[in-house]
């Protein structure tokens, strides 16, 4: 988390996480279009020869904190909270740009590949996540964490129930999506704001930082990216783990 005073500007830096061809930057490009053009920032790609991306993509949405009627503001009401997205490239090859990305993260979002074929790959992929915030000094179960389940438009996936059984052996909460078709996308991003935004108000009141209090957050978020759902019903997208404890075991989507 970064704090601006003279800009008065809080930023929290969220990373797409997974295997190489997962998903992850068909989710920042569905965020893109699911929101409201005022709330979004240019989403910039860098990508290699074969289409895949090679670096990061960054996707800013700005919040201005807004003091609900009948409450009284705090000094240090009036921040614009800045959430920056990144993906990183999921080709073995690059383990030190992942790293590289990783680097202030407060929020990581895991993006599985839900075909039976790719079993291997998101355990490899999930285990390198776990080694790289160790080397960064930071351990997986202390980290505000949600795994999607992507892809599960296609044939051959792993079956609803199957993932569900894996969701309960771990308490990272676990999401489903179609990132290609914008399903399940909104609800992924708000169940990684939710966890970040609790550990961050936990650790450094965020909240009054802002002038949000904490269960006004995820509402006015939705209210202006334009979701059309309301927050409960986004986060009850959550088919496993939980949402409200932070002492997760980081188990390997196996």
């Amino acid at each position: 988390m970064q704090i601006n005073f003279g800009g008065r500007e809080v930023t929290i830096k969220l990373v797409y996480y997974g295997p190489a061809l997962s998903g992850k930057t068909t989710n920042l490009r569905a965020l893109h279009q699911l929101t409201t053009e005022s709330s979004r920032g240019r989403l910039m790609t860098l990508e290699t020869k074969d289409d895949r991306t090679l670096f990061f993509d960054m996707l800013p949405f700005v919040f201005r904190a807004e003091v609900p009627e009948g409450r009284p503001s705090s000094p240090g009401g009036g921040m614009s909270l800045r959430v920056k997205i990144f993906t990183v490239p999921g080709q073995v090859l690059h383990q030190s740009t992942r790293r590289l990305v990783l680097q202030g993260a407060d929020g990581i979002a895991f993006i599985a590949d839900s075909q039976l074929t790719e079993t291997e790959h998101n355990a490899a992929s999930f285990l390198d996540l776990r080694e790289n915030l160790k080397e960064l000094g930071f351990s997986l179960k202390d980290f505000p964490l949600i795994i999607q389940f992507n892809k599960r438009d296609l044939p051959n996936v792993r079956s609803n129930e199957e993932i569900e059984a894996l969701a309960r052996r771990g308490r990272e909460p676990v999401f489903t999506a179609s990132a290609v078709a914008g399903r399940g996308v909104l609800e992924s991003f708000f169940g990684l704001l939710h966890v970040t935004w609790q550990k961050l108000d936990n650790e450094h009141q965020l909240a009054k930082m802002i002038g949000i209090d904490r269960s006004d957050f995820l509402r006015m978020a939705a209210r202006q990216l334009g979701a059309q759902q309301d927050v409960p019903t986004l986060l009850s997208a959550c088919v496993g783990g939980s949402l409200d404890r932070q002492d997760r075991k980081g188990e390997v989507p196996t």
